[in-house]
């Protein structure tokens, strides 16, 4: 069976997974065979580690981690691949694996810079 990992940085205002959360629902809605799960690198739960014994527990045996970060900074370079290489030491039969970050995808940043058309691009309210 396999899943994919939504890989977040967390943060201490629980309000801050919001979106996470809601990414996650839309992409069950879209692709309802899909087993999906998230998880963040600090400061909230569950953990890569956690989402994983989850993951394994119910007979999943590949996952691809996707992370929902701008760009491949210290926590991608670092941080990210110790944590995949401690799942892969716990669970051997566990294939894991990761995507480059969410703002390296062309199609994403297509999206954003439309985004950022759209939002701010017009003439500000009252200026010149």
């Amino acid at each position: 069976m396999h899943a994919i990992v939504l890989y977040a940085h967390g943060a201490r205002d629980p309000q801050w997974a919001a979106p996470i959360h809601a990414i996650r629902d839309r992409v069950v809605a879209l692709r309802p065979e899909l087993v999906v799960e998230i998880a963040f690198l600090e400061h909230m739960s569950p953990s890569l580690d956690e989402a994983t014994a989850s993951l394994h527990a119910s007979g999943v045996r590949d996952v691809r981690v996707l992370p929902l970060f701008l760009a491949r900074g210290g926590h991608l370079k670092r941080d990210l691949p110790e944590q995949i290489a401690r799942v892969r030491a716990t669970w051997p039969d566990l294939r894991i694996d990761a995507t480059a970050a969410l703002g390296e995808d062309a199609i994403m940043v297509d999206a954003i810079a439309r985004w950022a058309i759209d939002t701010g691009g017009g003439v500000l309210p009252g200026g010149a």
